[in-house]
């Protein structure tokens, strides 16, 4: 599912950038019966209803066109939220500074978490924890990392 997802994303980078919107990112997932295409869009001051709309209206034709989904889906577009999940290295490097929690698949001091502030991205996330201590982390060992306005 994320190689439909990476197509996608090419096909649509440019009409969506072009709309002055980011394109944030795009994950098709299956939740259910149903599948979902998901789009998540930016922009300075937040994206609203109309930026949504305007952008579903645009990429629908160029992604029937290409057909790269064999299957039903219900198309969504929307903000990717304020804890926005960072899965790109531009969301990384755009977020170096900022608190973040990292989801684990194994534990690393006794948790499957780590709360911090992003340091640095080399490959993977450099996360500096509130004790000081810093955590370097290969993208394989992360189930996600979330910007995490609560920290």
């Amino acid at each position: 599912m994320a190689k439909i997802a990476d197509k996608v994303y090419s096909l649509i980078e440019d009409t969506v950038n072009s709309l002055g919107v980011e394109l944030w990112d795009v994950v098709f997932v299956k939740e259910g019966a149903s599948h979902y295409l998901r789009v998540f869009i930016d922009k300075e001051g937040g994206v609203n209803i109309d930026d949504c709309t305007n952008v579903s209206h645009a990429i629908d034709p160029i992604i029937d066109e290409a057909d790269p989904v064999d299957v039903s889906y219900y198309l969504e577009v929307s903000s990717p939220g304020i804890n926005r999940s960072l899965t790109r290295e531009k969301h990384f490097l755009s977020s170096i500074g900022l608190p973040v929690t990292a989801k684990l698949y194994k534990a690393i001091d006794g948790s499957k978490q780590i709360s911090g502030i992003l340091s640095d991205y080399d490959g993977g996330p450099v996360i500096t924890a509130e004790d000081g201590k810093i955590y370097k982390f290969q993208n394989s060992e992360i189930v996600r990392v979330n910007l995490n306005e609560e920290f």
